[in-house]
């Protein structure tokens, strides 16, 4: 796929994408024991796609569910509220949840999202995300699994979006600065 004139350039590439995924996968299920049938909670709409990849390469016997919360509209920073807009369908109650996100930035959003579960008694509770970007960090948060810790950039692509565009690129790319500011 040709990378968009708006992209400053690819941070990392398909085949890193896939090949960190697949790691990610073993690792998820390395983590449980055989009966443990995790659920795999995708916060949407940014996830979607790292879950999809992601479930492919899982062998064991796990369920998907999702759930949808706002933070960002269509800024490029979090708002710091938190809003569910579409929560889950399954009981979690004595279940090990694995929340799949595809960013933690400052972290609020996650952390609201951790302790919104906590509350439901799921038997454990681990976070597996895509991207992290530890600078920006605001809450103190553990992020059980993680595929890549990028700098503090503005990316997209593989899922991630600006006002809902660039989530089908298959890569992540740094999104030009020019992009998402306007000019003074």
């Amino acid at each position: 796929m040709r990378v968009p004139d708006d992209l400053e350039r690819v941070l990392i590439s398909g085949e890193q994408l896939q090949a960190r995924v697949a790691e990610l996968a073993a690792e998820l299920e390395a983590a449980y024991s055989e009966g443990d049938r995790p659920l795999l909670v995708c916060v949407l709409k940014g996830a979607f796609v790292f879950l999809a990849d992601l479930v492919r390469h899982i062998e064991m016997p796990h369920e998907v569910d999702f759930m949808e919360v706002a933070s960002y509209g269509s800024g490029t920073a979090s708002s710091g509220v938190v809003r569910i807009l579409l929560d889950l369908e399954r009981n979690i109650q004595g279940r090990h949840v694995v929340i799949v996100e595809d960013i933690v930035d400052s972290g609020r959003t996650l952390t609201y999202i951790v302790r919104n579960l906590r509350t439901r008694g799921p038997a454990s509770l681990r976070v597996c995300a895509l991207l992290t970007k530890p600078a920006r960090r605001e809450c103190e948060l553990d992020v059980d699994f993680v595929g890549f810790e990028i700098p503090d950039e503005f990316v997209v692509g593989y899922g991630l979006d600006y006002a809902q565009a660039y989530r089908n690129l298959p890569f992540i790319g740094v999104l030009k600065r020019e992009a998402y500011s306007p000019s003074p």
